[in-house]
């Protein structure tokens, strides 16, 4: 595997260029850093970071670390000054045809950003610059615009920006060096959903949800496209055995659901979208009842979902558009256990700072609740998104219960049987636990929550009674 070094220039008591309050050191850490995510996330590469945080690292200490690591390439991140505009690229002089034509490609990528965005392409350039004279192998380094100059400098600031310049960098990278993408895959396995109705409007799926809480099936809304139409299905139980998954769907039926049905996960089949039968045992109410909180002192960790995964996913990648599709199976494995598998993914957001995974635990990891994460490259691994979810929710549910596990799926949390089972059944009570000291963790996992459920198209009481929950724990 190839090993790629990315540098961000200066740091710690070398700001590089300063205008006012604002630093090159700064904006040069958060692009390398998007870039490092983007690479680890898409291609089979090894990056290595010349710093991770605000930290002094000499020349010398870049180049012989990427010597030492045998390294295809070094890219150096840094922005200009001067009085200048735009972009441009640096190789050493004496720089072979091999690191020319990897300029050449990552020139083009970043220039297309700029003109995107109306910044001039200053082009191709040649330098005696440290890193690129004393790297044993190609070195490239990109002034990514000017800090004095007042037009990029807005632009430096904007998100949506470094994300694209982060995204065309790992991009020519990518292409300059033919790294192989990265196969995401995940354990496929039959499973059969227990679908109890499906609805073209959303407040209807709602109240199914809530009616089904009070006969004790946990079930959460799972957003549907069809053509132009969005539809929400009601899914409330999950088997990997379909004679399971069918006895449940008459469990349901018997209980006044009649539209109660089995569908098979891994077929595409689009499951036939209806209202409730009219007359209906149990017909949608014009003026649904919301919800009620489930518990005076705050959400708890066990109950039903409101978001579907499509909501959940818009969600984070506002933020970051590069972060993993994982949302489907926060709702999939948290239905099995009881466990909101909203707010689970709202901790993961959390956890892995909108997955950019910033932090000691890697993307490569599939950790995403940061589970045996102590500062010391301790974490753990898991195979697949998947099993991390599943470690996630697993976790979650030997703090909120005193239950057996669920049988559909294997205990894969390493960290499980240390957990005091039951200590936790409200989000707020996990501070001290999951992260210490951490009196105010659910704080920040509720606020991520609560962001999630004003950007999605919750009836606007659910959203109270659920955020009244919240507020009483904080």
């Amino acid at each position: 595997m190839k090993v790629i070094i990315i540098d961000p220039g200066h740091g710690g008591n070398d700001p590089g260029a300063v205008n006012k309050e604002q630093f090159e050191k700064v904006y040069n850490l958060a692009i390398a850093k998007k870039i490092q995510s983007n690479l680890e996330n898409n291609y089979e590469v090894t990056v290595i970071m010349t710093r991770t945080g605000d930290t002094t690292v000499s020349l010398e200490e870049r180049t012989n670390l990427a010597n030492s690591k045998n390294a295809e390439l070094l890219v150096s991140i840094h922005q200009n000054i001067g009085g200048g505009e735009g972009f441009e690229s640096y190789v050493h002089q004496r720089a072979g045809a091999e690191t020319k034509k990897i300029q050449n490609v990552l020139h083009a990528s970043v220039a297309a950003v700029m003109s995107k965005y109306g910044a001039r392409d200053r082009g191709q350039k040649q330098a005696d610059f440290h890193v690129l004279r004393e790297t044993k192998k190609s070195a490239v380094l990109l002034e990514v615009l000017f800090l004095d100059n007042e037009k990029n400098l807005a632009l430096l600031k904007r998100e949506d920006f470094q994300n694209d310049v982060s995204i065309a960098i790992a991009k020519g990278i990518a292409q300059s060096l033919s790294l192989p993408k990265k196969q995401v895959q995940i354990t496929q396995t039959q499973i059969f959903n227990v679908i109890a109705g499906a609805f073209e409007q959303k407040e209807n799926a709602v109240t199914r949800v809530s009616l089904l809480a009070k006969q004790n099936i946990t079930a959460f809304i799972d957003e549907i496209k069809s053509g132009n139409k969005t539809y929400y299905r009601v899914q409330a139980g999950a088997f990997q055995n379909r004679e399971y998954a069918e006895n449940f769907a008459k469990t349901i039926r018997s209980q006044g659901v009649v539209d109660a049905y089995v569908v098979e996960k891994s077929t595409n089949q689009q499951p036939p979208v209806q209202e409730p039968p009219k007359p209906s045992p149990v017909p949608p109410k014009p003026n649904p009842e919301p919800p009620k909180p489930e518990s005076p002192k705050g959400l708890t960790i066990g109950g039903s979902t409101l978001l579907t995964a499509d909501e959940m996913d818009r969600f984070v990648r506002k933020v970051n558009p590069n972060a993993p599709s994982v949302a489907a199976l926060y709702l999939q494995i948290g239905q099995v256990y009881g466990i909101r598998g909203d707010v689970a993914f709202a901790q993961a957001v959390q956890e892995t700072g909108y997955f950019r995974f910033e932090g000691n635990v890697k993307a490569s990891q599939n950790n995403y609740a940061g589970i045996g994460a102590t500062g010391k490259n301790e974490s753990a691994v898991f195979k697949t998104p998947q099993e991390g979810v599943l470690a996630h929710i697993q976790h979650l549910f030997a703090y909120a219960s005193t239950q057996p596990l669920p049988s559909q799926y294997p205990l894969v949390d390493p960290r499980f049987q240390y957990v005091q089972r039951g200590s936790a059944v409200t989000w707020g009570q996990l501070n001290g636990k999951w992260a210490i000291p951490g009196t105010t963790y659910s704080t920040m996992i509720l606020d991520i929550y609560k962001k999630m459920l004003n950007e999605a198209k919750i009836p606007l009481q659910t959203r109270i009674n659920s955020l009244n929950a919240m507020l009483s724990e904080l």
